[in-house]
């Protein structure tokens, strides 16, 4: 089923470059990286070893710089989608209906966020920020949202939000997403603080889609015209979860800096 606000589905960020990156953490290193950009090594100079020379020392110190780095540089924002609702459910187990009581079905999924920001040259555990995850159903459905194909209004099934705790992590139990028309199998999530919103997607390898999509309850809708992340305008591999299997269930961690 093709979504009616594709429109809404359009990249808003993008990856900070070496420069961006550097340029963060101390005006030391940006101007470092400057002074091996292509236009800078391209300065004449004396002699042709001397600007070898040069290359090579100040490709090696950028090399070593970038090595430095802390490990939670932050991740691509992208766009929120038509499908965020502020429910305001504090939960961690999102699976249900709170009006009913009803569980959707599915291997059951643990994703765990471990947020943190980045300071100086080093990450910094974030504590106290609200992590909002929501997604679509084995079937491709999301809750409390009206489609050509579906109303689900006033149902919020797979969603809701946790706070980070003093280490930055935040746990959430659902399922694994099934698909839709017109885009890669994908989560949304939302990192808020009093001052800051950081709204991206998390990817699946297609590999275990296929697999996973074998299962019922996913299988009674196929694989048919399931989009692949390559053909997936928004997808990033930075945002592709690396998912663990234990019998039927499925875990990921995702880690992530905010910039100061």
């Amino acid at each position: 089923m093709k979504r009616q606000a594709d429109s809404d589905d359009m990249p808003i960020g993008r990856i900070l470059s070496r420069r961006e990156i550097l340029a963060l953490l101390g005006g030391s290193g940006a101007a470092l990286l400057a002074a091996c950009a292509p236009g800078a090594l391209a300065s004449p100079s004396s002699t042709a070893a001397q600007q070898t020379s040069a290359a090579a020392t100040t490709a090696a110190a950028a090399a070593s710089s970038l090595a430095a780095l802390p490990s939670c540089i932050v991740r691509p924002a992208v766009t929120e989608g038509p499908y965020f609702v502020d429910e305001k459910l504090n939960r961690s187990d999102i699976r249900s209906d709170p009006s009913t009581g009803a569980v959707k079905d599915g291997a059951q999924f643990a994703l765990t966020f471990l947020v943190s920001r980045v300071t100086g040259s080093a990450c910094a555990a974030l504590s106290g920020a609200t992590v909002d995850v929501w997604h679509c159903d084995a079937l491709g459905v999301y809750s409390d949202a009206t489609d050509p194909s579906f109303n689900t209004k006033g149902q919020k099934f797979l969603r809701g939000y946790q706070t980070t705790d003093g280490s930055g992590k935040a746990q959430f139990t659902t399922i694994y997403p099934g698909w839709y028309q017109g885009r890669a199998v994908h989560i949304h999530f939302k990192i808020r603080t009093t001052t800051s919103e950081f709204t991206s997607q998390l990817f699946f390898d297609d590999a275990l889609n296929t697999q996973v999509f074998a299962q019922s309850p996913y299988s009674q809708k196929g694989t048919q015209g399931i989009m692949r992340n390559a053909a997936d305008g928004i997808y990033n591999s930075q945002l592709l979860l690396t998912v663990t299997k234990n019998g039927n269930a499925y875990a990921a961690t995702f880690t992530i800096g905010l910039a100061s």
